[in-house]
């Protein structure tokens, strides 16, 4: 059956939307009788809708679905495209999910043309998982839960060869080294006067030391490659106690060492003091459930990389926060991820291994 596309939340119809997920095979049989839209998240470039569902069957387990579309500002829109941040998204859905094992959003509808600024996506609604909170931190449990999933991500195409022809995956080279670098420089006397304003002066020093070393601190050589997510971090992910982790916002995905998610998250997610009493248990889980499933990673090589890859969320919050709209909020979030992923680069020297 075709279906027709869909720019909008907008342009959605009951009709619509029930081919969609009869589809899918989650109608299981049953008529969508009612459905209700609303916008959910503030969608800086995406335009995000949850649909509340009313099946002919009152027990239907459907109840809700969420749509992501293009953001109807030109500008926002523009910059999806010229980041390829939709098209990201849209072929991570399309080719990669179906082939790792971290839980995402089940996708049951994907069309358009990303590289056009027109897609639509129809997702699983993740409730009643609850989002992380960058600013508040994270306990042992939850940091548990994200390494696992990250194992998930990688393991199933560690080093996979065929990952070098799929184009639209983000991954270094040596322009883009010197592009990020030089982006990096730009921004850092904003950053300073701003966010790290806001920390402790000795890591905002670090801010300054990443800039002096980014050329070299990016270009890696020899190392295993595999998927990255690109921005894991714990606004990121939602959490439950009993149906657990669900990893969304894919429009980062790349392809980069596999320490890359480990260390940026380690340097974000949870508080420094917390971060010092757990790291080598965490990382040790991290190499035991790649060894448990398969992949061959020597241990040296992987606490090496953890460390070096440290400034990852400073890097970050350098450049992220110069290219958004500031907000109290927003302020506060990149200054914890600098200043924690600062304490961790002093802490565990990422700086010698350069």
């Amino acid at each position: 059956m075709s279906i027709p596309f869909r720019a909008s939340g907008n342009d959605v119809t009951i009709e619509w939307l029930a081919a969609v997920l009869d589809t899918a095979g989650a109608s299981e049989g049953a008529e969508l009788v009612s459905m209700t839209a609303a916008p959910i998240g503030s969608g800086q470039m995406g335009e995000n809708v949850r649909f509340v569902l009313e099946w002919s069957a009152p027990d239907h387990p459907l109840g809700t679905v969420v749509g992501k579309f293009p953001s109807d500002d030109e500008t926002s829109r523009a910059t999806g495209v010229a980041t390829g941040a939709y098209e990201k998204e849209v072929n991570f859905y399309r080719e990669i999910a179906p082939t790792v094992d971290i839980r995402t959003p089940r996708c049951y509808h994907v069309d358009g043309d990303s590289q056009a600024g027109t897609f639509v996506l129809i997702l699983e609604d993740l409730a009643p998982r609850r989002q992380g909170d960058q600013i508040a931190g994270c306990a042992t449990t939850e940091v548990e839960m994200v390494i696992d999933q990250l194992v998930g991500l990688q393991a199933p195409r560690w080093d996979d060869p065929t990952l070098h022809d799929v184009d639209w995956l983000g991954r270094r080279t040596d322009e883009s080294a010197m592009q990020h670098s030089g982006l990096y420089s730009m921004l850092l006397p904003g950053w300073e006067s701003s966010v790290g304003s806001m920390i402790d002066p000795q890591y905002a020093e670090v801010a300054r030391v990443l800039d002096r070393q980014m050329i070299d601190w990016l270009n890696l050589e020899s190392v295993p490659l595999v998927l990255t997510h690109g921005d894991f971090r714990l606004d990121n992910m939602m959490f439950h106690d009993e149906v657990g982790l669900a990893v969304v916002d894919w429009q980062t995905v790349g392809h980069g060492a596999p320490t890359n998610d480990l260390s940026y998250f380690m340097g974000t997610g949870p508080t420094p003091d917390l971060r010092r009493e757990i790291e080598g248990d965490v990382v040790r889980r991290y190499h035991s459930g790649l060894t448990a499933a398969g992949v061959g990673f020597d241990w040296d090589l992987c606490w090496d990389l953890y460390r070096r890859s440290a400034p990852a969320g400073l890097l970050m919050s350098v450049i992220a926060s110069q290219i958004v709209v500031a907000t109290d909020r927003g302020n506060a979030m990149f200054a914890a991820m600098a200043e924690r992923s600062a304490a961790m680069a002093l802490d565990l020297g990422s700086f010698d291994l350069v």
